[in-house]
């Protein structure tokens, strides 16, 4: 049945099936337009300790499907194929690091400690003008990092 069309495929007047499609697509419209999730990068700390570093980035990136957003974690991502003891690799890895959070709206610090590699792509942020948003350990919102 088409949208503008009242009449049944036998060619009968049928508008209680014209209302029930037309609010049927009302609905699939909204839904679409309200779809939009951010894009948002999850800079958080690896190289200490990549085990339980990779665990909380895997829980912080849980934290922020919940509120909306689409995270980006390369941590959890680059090192399934890349050695971060590699210093060619580790550079390679941080080189598409900052490209890829290029492509995001935000960039979400998680945790206390500014590590190295943090801090070059929180540097990149900077001068990229991506707004840049803190949370500690408990997934709080906090203040910027001195």
């Amino acid at each position: 049945m088409e949208r503008n069309e009242r009449f049944n495929a036998s060619g009968c007047y049928d508008p209680v099936s014209f209302e029930v499609m037309s609010k049927i697509e009302r609905e699939e419209r909204k839904a679409v337009k309200s779809a939009f999730l951010p894009l948002v990068y999850i800079c958080c700390p690896y190289r200490n300790d990549p085990v339980g570093n990779s665990e909380k980035a895997r829980k912080f990136c849980r934290f922020a499907v919940d509120r909306g957003y689409i995270p980006l974690c390369t941590i959890l991502h680059f090192p399934q194929f890349m050695s971060d003891t590699d210093p060619e690799e580790r550079e390679l890895a941080l080189f598409m690091d900052i490209v890829l959070m290029g492509k995001c709206q935000e960039v979400w610090v998680l945790g206390d400690t500014i590590t190295e590699g943090m801090s070059r792509e929180l540097h990149k942020a900077e001068r990229r003008r991506q707004p840049v948003r803190y949370f500690n350990n408990d997934f709080e919102e906090a203040e910027r990092h001195a």
